[in-house]
């Protein structure tokens, strides 16, 4: 009598799998996954850096998933995981002279000095986003020290490899949620 019941039930398992493959595709799932949270302050910095505003969201999900007062153990701070140092040379350049690095747990802060700094990447390497983004998790002169090593650059402008895995992942986990933020919001 089992074996009579066998293969309805792996049917039943395998509609069960699609359904639920199903379900986590769809834009009310991908929409929780995927949140527009600070939305005012990203656009309005993404305008003010002309930034692609869903890039920055991608950034934001990867780097902290919109926890506001996320802490990395290299204690980058914030919604976009601004170190310090960083804090305190975007401080300078944008003509902030009251810097202290809790601001960076601030969220309009944040997001503020996490574009100017992506602006300021893409500027260093002529609007290459892989380039930015290499840079913004991996550090610039690392990036530089790269493209200047024929074993991770051929022509001296992109990159064939990246040598540190983690800095590898981190510009494919911001591309797949930059995709996902473009499909999902007209922002």
């Amino acid at each position: 009598m089992t074996r009579k019941f066998l293969p309805w039930l792996i049917l039943g398992f395998f509609i069960g799998l699609l359904l639920l493959t199903w379900f986590i595709q769809s834009p009310y799932v991908q929409r929780k996954i995927y949140p527009l949270k600070y939305k005012n302050e990203v656009i309005r910095y993404s305008l003010e850096y002309d930034l692609d505003p869903h890039l920055v969201m991608s950034i934001i999900w990867v780097e902290s998933k919109f926890k506001s007062d996320a802490t990395s153990n290299k204690n980058a701070r914030g919604l976009m995981q601004i170190i310090p140092r960083t804090g305190q040379w975007i401080a300078e350049q944008v003509g902030l002279s009251h810097y202290d690095d809790d601001m960076l747990y601030d969220p309009k802060t944040n997001i503020m000095f996490g574009c100017w700094y992506l602006a300021y990447l893409l500027r260093v390497f002529d609007g290459d986003v892989e380039l930015a983004l290499a840079s913004y998790n991996g550090g610039m002169d690392n990036v530089i020290k790269w493209l200047k090593d024929d074993r991770y650059s051929d022509d001296g402008k992109t990159l064939k490899n990246i040598p540190i895995k983690e800095t590898s992942e981190y510009i494919e986990r911001v591309q797949k949620a930059y995709k996902q933020y473009k499909k999902l919001y007209k922002i």
